[in-house]
């Protein structure tokens, strides 16, 4: 039965179409007219309109964190804690595994749903292109020169390639945006503020680009009140549920992700019918390379060697990508060596 219930909840996610489960305890009813006083009639009355209520508080509490699942097992995550997907309501929860029993805190200020969350011995090293963004200096400068430096490459500056991002979204308008390897949050910060989404969260592997992620956050009142989270997880594996976002951002990251093919695969996985996924890139070429060995130097200097072995794509390779992850209705614009391009998960 319920490998049943499985195949038809995968099948509803790849047409589109809603599953209807059963109610796990359905409205219990009495007629009562004589001895509606007895004593054990009130008991049964008591406690089927206790079990009604718990079912209806289940529900709610799904709605609000089915979006969240285990990294290990992408079983749905319980929570205990307040519900909303929002800085104090994560920060004050805890969540765990309905199948393998894993916890997962949110006792820094992100909610930290990688797989090695939790492990006290065992340690592992990304390649070099992810650790050299986890270092607490390149978190701290990335949105005070970083960024500004892919201009020379043709990025066309923040405010147009957001609004070039939301012409993208249109489609999505009101749903879950899910802005991956966010960085410090200079994309996230203007999703959350436009209040086009019901929902909006940053995830980045890196844990100074999230904490600086905060800093920025904490300078405006109104960005504290929205339905914003902070979410420490892999690029390579996604902990959401499949068919559950909305929209996905990626501001100048595939580069960087060490395989990107396993990437927006996950991606794929986790939008849901009529999902987008929007993306920004440097094009491989000779020229207007921000990671070249003139405009490093100044790092070099103090962090030591870097490593600029990044991934550069062309047009084609780009859309193939797209297209063998399942995306439809490629979209690109290009600018000189700068790419925003667009795939859609189909209905």
């Amino acid at each position: 039965m319920e490998l049943a219930v499985r195949a038809a909840a995968a099948a509803s996610c790849s047409s589109g179409t809603s599953l209807q489960l059963p109610r796990a305890h359905a409205p219990v009813r009495f007629r009562l007219h004589r001895h509606r006083h007895h004593p054990a009639r009130r008991v049964a009355v008591a406690a089927a309109i206790a079990v009604e209520q718990e079912s209806k508080v289940q529900q709610s509490n799904n709605s609000e964190t089915e979006v969240f699942a285990c990294p290990v097992c992408y079983e749905p995550l319980i929570r205990k804690g307040p519900s909303g997907i929002n800085l104090p309501a994560i920060y004050r929860s805890g969540f765990k595994c309905s199948k393998c029993n894993k916890s997962f805190t949110s006792k820094d200020i992100f909610l930290d749903l990688t797989v090695t969350s939790g492990t006290k011995e065992y340690s592992e090293l990304k390649p070099a292109r992810t650790e050299l963004f986890r270092s607490p200096l390149v978190s701290f400068l990335y949105e005070r020169g970083w960024r500004q430096n892919f201009n020379r490459s043709g990025f066309p500056g923040l405010d147009e390639e957001f609004q070039m991002a939301q012409d993208y979204f249109q489609s999505v308008t009101g749903g879950v945006l899910l802005d991956v390897s966010c960085g410090s949050g200079l994309f996230t910060r203007k999703f959350a503020k436009s209040g086009s989404y019901s929902a909006v969260i940053a995830l980045d592997f890196s844990e100074n680009m999230l904490r600086q992620c905060y800093e920025f956050i904490q300078q405006d009142d109104t960005l504290l009140n929205t339905n914003l989270a902070l979410v420490r997880a892999d690029i390579s594996r996604l902990p959401f549920a499949s068919c559950s976002i909305d929209a996905i951002h990626a501001g100048a990251a595939i580069h960087c992700w060490p395989s990107p093919s396993n990437a927006v695969a996950e991606i794929s996985r986790v939008l849901r019918p009529g999902g987008v996924f929007v993306a920004t890139t440097f094009l491989s070429s000779p020229r207007n390379n921000p990671f070249s060995v003139e405009a490093l130097r100044p790092l070099r200097q103090v962090v030591g060697p870097v490593n600029t072995s990044y991934n550069y794509f062309t047009e084609g390779e780009l859309e193939d990508l797209c297209k063998s992850c399942g995306l439809v209705n490629y979209s690109s614009k290009v600018q000189r060596a700068f790419i925003m391009f667009s795939g859609q998960k189909p209905y």
